[in-house]
């Protein structure tokens, strides 16, 4: 487990490094951002260092398991229900965090309940040879040496589409091949195994 901790490392930096910047070109200035299973908080500290980022934003995380050593200020999710008022964040970001929930549905719910604006989601599908088993093996090894649970079920991007629209999400840009993992490992386990998706609250009160 400690060799796929270090082996980890320059994989996670690469995946910081492009999924920041997705995410901060759909910010603007003054926006309250919630990273939903934000784990340390690294990709929420990506995100206000990056230097295309709007000025004065803020970005939050909230989790089941707080670690204590969180990079940005993180909230403690009880269960599903996120303690925050109905649209209390402009964007909130699900990234690679819904595949690991039990009930995903009440999650999404929840996280739609909260936003104001925009939910980022990031997240597999099983697009290509081999898709299934090549996202199930860089699931448990990125996510094995931090306990953290595999369920291993990744919706396609049609089921994600279905599942947008019941929530009164539109999608604003949907991107289904992604550069994420240093050259040899994109081909692998990057391109059309990454999903990602900007979505908009169009059934607001």
């Amino acid at each position: 487990m400690r060799l796929l901790k270090y082996l980890h490392q320059p994989v996670y930096a690469k995946r910081l490094e492009v999924l920041s910047g997705m995410i901060a070109s759909h910010l603007r200035e003054g926006d309250g951002v919630l990273d939903v299973g934000c784990g340390s908080g690294q990709l929420g500290r990506a995100i206000l260092d990056h230097p295309s980022r709007p000025s004065k934003l803020t970005v939050e995380g909230c989790e089941k398991f707080r670690r204590g050593d969180e990079l940005i200020p993180t909230l403690q999710i009880d269960g599903h229900s996120i303690p925050a008022a109905d649209g209390e964040f402009d964007v909130t970001i699900l990234a690679d965090v819904v595949h690991h929930e039990e009930k995903p549905d009440l999650l999404l719910k929840e996280v739609v309940r909260v936003t104001r604006r925009f939910v980022i989601l990031k997240d597999h599908v099983p697009e290509g040879f081999l898709a299934f088993q090549r996202i199930c093996f860089i699931d448990w090894a990125a996510n094995s040496p931090y306990g953290v649970k595999c369920l291993y079920r990744y919706p396609s991007a049609a089921e994600w589409r279905r599942k947008f629209t019941s929530l009164g999400l539109e999608v604003v840009e949907e991107i289904t091949s992604i550069d994420l993992y240093p050259p040899v490992l994109n081909v692998l386990f990057g391109k059309r195994l990454q999903y990602f998706s900007v979505l908009e609250k169009i059934n607001q009160a």
